[in-house]
């Protein structure tokens, strides 16, 4: 018997920052918080990175990225990996042969 998994939960931005707002300066540990809201105590750690580093930027999009857009950035990720490290064997053959010719 296979066992189906739950859909992700979706939180509204207004949540997501309320909640955040509330761990902040509540003074409750965040665990108590987030038993409260029904959400993980790790979510709430990962909510309030992702606000500070953003701002009012944070809680745009809609998740992660899809699939196809993930591998494309991967491809090109390695594809840029690869090109650096054939880049640095020229490198260093140009000057092994600078050293043959001098």
């Amino acid at each position: 018997m296979v066992k189906q998994r739950k859909p992700y939960k979706q939180y509204s931005c207004e949540f997501k920052r309320e909640a955040v707002r509330l761990m902040n300066e509540s003074g409750r540990p965040a665990s108590e918080v987030a038993m409260e809201l029904g959400i993980r105590r790790n979510q709430l750690y990962k909510w309030q990175t992702q606000l500070d580093g953003k701002g009012e930027q944070a809680f745009t999009g809609r998740g992660r990225p899809r699939k196809d857009a993930q591998s494309e950035v991967s491809r090109l990720k390695q594809e840029n990996e690869r090109l650096r490290e054939e880049n640095e064997i020229l490198k260093k053959a140009a000057v092994f042969f600078a050293k043959e010719l001098g």
